[in-house]
């Protein structure tokens, strides 16, 4: 088989691919005498001149010529033609005579002549040059107009020809009539980690690189140069991350020279909305003159710095163009921008605007503006510009008193940390507290947020301890606030998998307990005794506390409520209600701004769904689950992640793909003390071990998750995990301990009335029961999975019942559970168990086919996993990036792949998939 050129991806290009391959094949057609031409736009810094760069690396045996459009030049008369056919002008003569006099006129007098005889002659001149020829101009814009049009006007005429164009310009360039066009735009948010990796061989922390990410907006010279001013102190985090370009920089000056070309007048007014983004057009009229305000603007939309936006807005076309006007301007005209917005903003409804701008233009006294600014933003914000945080940190400079300033300082922390979702600068925050004077009050705040940062990022036994701390601080001081830290400390200790605490904390919570608490208080209350009382096993005991709380949480509004109401119709078996109110909690989280709760509560959806089978939603889910709490610093949270990512492989029957992910989930439980993690690690392993029928394997680590220990142990996965331990036991002989851990689930199970867990107590009774009466409880069981949601667990019952029967004899029986067991199989995609329903029915005398691609009955679950990917045009980094593998890993694997398959390209995969 011959050898096919693999297709080579450029790193410089990151995210790229897809324009690469319309520039590879406009080279390629040209080596056949089918010309073309193109017209790369982008805004300063998106990669055009890479992009060139890649054509000229593609044109082997070409004649290649180059020239860029300068600004200084774009008044000469054919300086563009002369910059760029100088290298072929050896080849005059074999134009007409005519034709060369025109050209060497043009290039030597800038004599353009006008009509068609410069323009042909350009071609001609381009077409005689006797090899495929590649003309790359950049910064087409600058170009004279002479150049450009007749570049143009050769653009159009290269079909037949051996000739390729490419032309670099602005975004807001217009393109010629009659040339294609490639517009490039911003790069996604996994190309831009990507790219952030690539650029920092040393590896960026997650909270630090999407801080960057967010401030480059897809921009990849942005992000190249933001990772490039990096200190060692933002890397290691003793400093904040940058929050604009830097300056100086390429792309800073780009765009203050940009800036520079308009009228002095639209800068002004380009300030006014560089100062507040959200300012409407209305307000900007009466902040400026009103017979021009909007006149003003037309030379900004004209370069394109700003553009209509919705809410009629104006906004600036590229986000990071804002901090480079902000900046560029003088601190006194800063300051008189401030001081303009104020007084045009309405005191009453745009209160926390209004007093931000008072007191970024120091309005009046220092004070007095800060006690302006903290009230504002205590009352609360409109959502929108500034934020809370942001107004408390401000506030708290412009403070003398030491106790008022820690105060402000807390709050900032406290909003930056639990809803903005940045540790980092949290901590930053709460460590300027330690040189001021701070109250009872103060310290107690400090504390509930240091434990509830340790509760996300650090050991569950330090968050408890620190969260006990602060919930004595506060009692006596500020009641909900102590309630909280309780509720926090419980979590730390049920994430731990440590019940007995958990149960501590709940009685002391009770002793707490008043008739007059407002209706937060009071479900946060109910959702311990209820939560207790299910760790108890006294689930009668607990639905009582729990129906009150979905009682309680439709008069609150906070994600971490529907969480809770969610929790409480899970324990009580309504799925269906868990499920609708976890949504609702995403929901809340994103529209709130709380980017930090948004892990935390897709954890809970995520146990849901695996109750409800529905594990392609669950792998979604933990993906966007996993990135946002690595985003934020929430290692604990990422740890639940990558365990529930582990599951989901062990259902695709991904062997490797399961290990990676549930022994990096089992070691971050060891490191912070995550017993939840942990288990649910131990968990997919076993699900895995069961699914390849290694029954002692799976039953070695079931017995695992009933420790206790910090590492394996927790309660509420060991009940989960029930049915499968009940499986493994059974098949090793183990019955006494199967029988054992049944007995819990029962308890839990006949409290909820839930068909889906009845379901599966009634299985687990049947693989225990005699023969004479096995068949009778899987009938049972059967009959509950048909009236529940879970369609996976039902095929697994299916799987069990048919292989009962074929032991006992009844192969058209067992044939007939057998055959909608595999074909829930095939359609969840669950190799492993597929290829045991397909065992079962071969036992039972028939003949089974496999329905799959051909290339993945030669690979493993992985493989093809890989291969998929890899067909689909992504790169060895990009798929490690997706499968959370090292990119060595892959390496490996693809060079197996191309084994296995008899393949010796991407190119050759790319074909043998599609």
């Amino acid at each position: 088989m011959p050898s096919v050129s693999p297709v080579i991806r450029s790193p410089a290009l990151r995210g790229r691919d897809a324009e690469q391959d319309i520039l590879r094949r406009l080279v390629d057609g040209a080596r056949g005498r089918s010309g073309g031409a193109m017209v790369l736009l982008g805004a300063p810094g998106m990669g055009k001149s890479a992009m060139l760069d890649f054509a000229v690396d593609q044109a082997e045996g070409f004649v290649v010529l180059r020239t860029r459009g300068v600004e200084a030049e774009a008044a000469l008369p054919c300086a563009g033609l002369h910059g760029l056919l100088r290298p072929v002008m050896d080849r005059l003569p074999a134009l007409p005579a005519a034709q060369a006099e025109v050209l060497a006129g043009a290039l030597e007098l800038g004599a353009t002549g006008g009509g068609l005889a410069l323009p042909a002659s350009v071609l001609n001149l381009l077409a005689a040059v006797g090899r495929p020829v590649l003309a790359c101009v950049d910064d087409v814009h600058h170009l004279d107009a002479p150049s450009r049009e007749a570049l143009f006007f050769a653009a159009r005429r290269l079909a037949g020809e051996r000739i390729v164009l490419l032309f670099g310009a602005r975004d807001d360039s217009p393109a010629p009539e009659g040339v294609p066009e490639l517009r490039l735009e911003g790069l996604g948010e996994d190309t831009c980690r990507r790219l952030a990796d690539d650029l920092a061989p040393e590896g960026l922390g997650a909270e630090l690189r999407a801080s960057l990410i967010e401030v480059a907006r897809g921009n990849p010279l942005a992000l190249g140069e933001l990772v490039g001013s990096l200190s060692a102190a933002q890397v290691s985090g003793a400093a904040a991350p940058p929050d604009t370009l830097p300056p100086g920089g390429r792309l800073w000056r780009a765009y203050a020279d940009r800036l520079a070309r308009l009228p002095a007048e639209t800068g002004d007014l380009l300030l006014l909305l560089a100062a507040d983004p959200d300012l409407d057009t209305a307000a900007l009229v009466r902040a400026a003159e009103p017979a021009c305000a909007l006149t003003l603007l037309e030379p900004a939309e004209r370069a394109g710095v700003i553009v209509s936006a919705p809410g009629d807005r104006h906004d600036f076309r590229d986000p990071a163009m804002r901090a480079v006007v902000y900046a560029e301007a003088s601190s006194a005209r800063r300051r008189a921008a401030h001081r303009l917005l104020a007084s045009v903003l309405d005191h009453d409804h745009q209160r926390l605007r209004r007093a931000w701008h008072r007191a970024v233009s120091l309005d009046g006294p220092g004070e007095r503006l800060a006690d302006e600014l903290a009230a504002a933003a205590a009352a609360g914000s409109h959502g929108g510009y500034p934020a809370p945080w942001l107004a408390f940190e401000r506030a708290a400079g412009l403070t003398a008193r030491g106790d008022v300033k820690a105060a402000r300082l807390a709050a900032a922390a406290a909003n930056r940390a639990w809803h903005a979702g940045l540790a980092r600068h949290a901590r930053s925050l709460l460590g300027r507290l330690c040189s001021l004077t701070v109250s009872e009050e103060v310290r107690g705040q400090a504390e509930l947020i240091r434990g509830s940062l340790e509760l996300r990022s650090g050991k569950t036994g330090s968050a408890r301890d620190e969260l006990l701390s602060a919930a004595g601080w506060l009692l006596d001081r500020d009641r909900g606030r102590a309630v909280r830290a309780l509720l926090r400390a419980s979590e730390a200790s049920y994430l731990a998998g440590d019940n007995s605490r958990f149960l501590a904390i709940a009685r002391q919570a009770a002793t707490l307990r008043r008739p007059d608490d407002p209706a937060a208080t009071q479900l946060m209350f109910e959702y311990l005794a209820g939560i207790a009382a299910t760790f108890r096993g006294r689930h009668r005991e607990a639905a009582d506390p729990l129906r009150r709380v979905l009682e309680l949480a439709p008069s609150v509004r906070n994600p971490s409520v529907l969480v809770w109401a969610g929790v409480a119709s899970l324990l009580l078996g309504d799925d269906v209600r868990a499920l609708g109110l976890s949504t609702r909690a995403v929901e809340a989280a994103r529209v709130r701004g709380a980017v930090s709760a948004v892990p935390q509560v897709l954890e809970f959806m995520i146990q849901t769904e695996i109750w409800m089978g529905r594990y392609a939603s669950v792998a979604a889910n933990a993906v966007e689950g996993l990135r946002l709490a690595r985003e934020s610093g929430q290692l604990n949270s990422a740890g639940q992640h990558l365990a529930w990512l582990a599951l989901t492989s062990a259902v695709e029957g991904d062997e490797e793909t399961c290990r990676i992910r549930a022994g990096s989930a089992i070691e971050l439980a060891g490191a912070h003390g995550l017993g939840v993690a942990g288990a649910l690690g131990n968990w997919a392993l076993a699900h895995l071990d069961l699914a390849a029928g290694r029954h002692a394997g799976a039953a070695k680590r079931l017995r695992a998750t009933a420790r206790a220990d910090g590492t394996n142990g927790h309660l509420v996965v060991r009940v989960m995990a029930t049915p499968h331990l009940v499986e493994a036991a059974v098949r090793t002989g183990e019955h006494e301990q199967a029988r054992a851990a049944l007995r819990v689930l029962d308890r839990w199970v006949g409290s909820t009335r839930s068909p889906d867990r009845l379901a599966l107590a009634a299985r687990c009774h049947a693989l225990l029961a005699a023969p004479g009466e096995a068949e009778e409880r899987f009938r049972d069981a059967l009959d509950l999975h048909h009236q529940g949601l879970c369609e996976f667990e039902t095929a697994r019952t299916q799987l069990l019942f048919g292989s009962v029967l074929r032991r006992n004899r009844r192969p058209g029986a067992a044939r007939e559970h057998l055959h909608s067991a595999l074909e829930t199989f095939e359609r969840s995609g669950a190799r492993l168990w597929t290829e045991q329903a397909r065992a079962e029915l071969r036992g039972a005398g028939e003949a089974v086919r496999s329905r799959g691609h051909k290339a993945a009955e030669k690979l493993t679950a992985q493989q093809f996993q890989i291969a998929r990917i890899v067909a689909d045009g992504a790169t060895n980094r990009e798929v490690a990036a997706r499968l959370y593998l090292s990119p060595r890993t892959v390496e490996h694997h693809l060079r197996n792949i191309f084994a296995k398959l008899d393949i010796r390209s991407r190119v050759e995969l790319v074909r043998l998939l599609s």
